[in-house]
């Protein structure tokens, strides 16, 4: 995932704890009410914090954007990543044109050109995150001693956060 330069002490956080990662579950409501979650590949996060993928135009997804959730995960490095907040349908060909990938080209034949290529643009209102950066054996080592103490001990980072939409200023 391309990444830029962000407005605020929790963009910057939320760019850190996702850049590696590949692969996010989008997570909204099917046309039953019920949550339905699909795998999609980030493209990039922009200035303005909003994180861009690829999507078919016709899908049922795009007609109900209002409330979203993305998961990340990265379970060799122990970093999980809840992101909710709003999406929006874009269509502008120069764009796609700068976010296209290779990589793009099962779900989208024709390329560039593929007559129902839109971006979903998602934005973070609020995120929430663990992050245990430690090696695998400090974190059991830490895992042991929460057993033994009864409470968490050393088991990594937990923090929600808020300050994801950047300043009008900014825009």
């Amino acid at each position: 995932m391309r990444t830029q330069a962000q407005q605020t002490p929790g963009l910057r956080e939320l760019c850190r704890l996702i850049e590696p990662m590949s692969v996010a579950m989008l997570t909204g409501l099917d046309d039953e009410g019920m949550l339905a979650s699909r795998p999609m590949s980030p493209l990039q996060m922009d200035e303005d914090g909003a994180i861009w993928f690829f999507t078919d135009a016709r899908s049922a997804k795009v007609e109900r954007l209002a409330a979203l959730n993305l998961a990340f995960a990265n379970p060799a490095a122990s970093t999980y990543v809840s992101v909710s907040g709003r999406g929006a349908l874009h269509t502008d060909r120069a764009t796609i044109d700068r976010l296209w990938t290779a990589a793009a080209r099962p779900w989208f034949p024709d390329g560039k050109d593929s007559p129902n290529l839109a971006l979903l643009a998602f934005h973070p209102q609020i995120a929430e995150y663990w992050d245990a950066p430690n090696s695998k054996m400090v974190r059991m080592l830490a895992m042991a001693a929460s057993v033994v103490a009864g409470k968490p001990i050393g088991m990594g980072d937990h923090a929600t956060l808020t300050d994801l939409t950047p300043p009008p200023s900014a825009r």
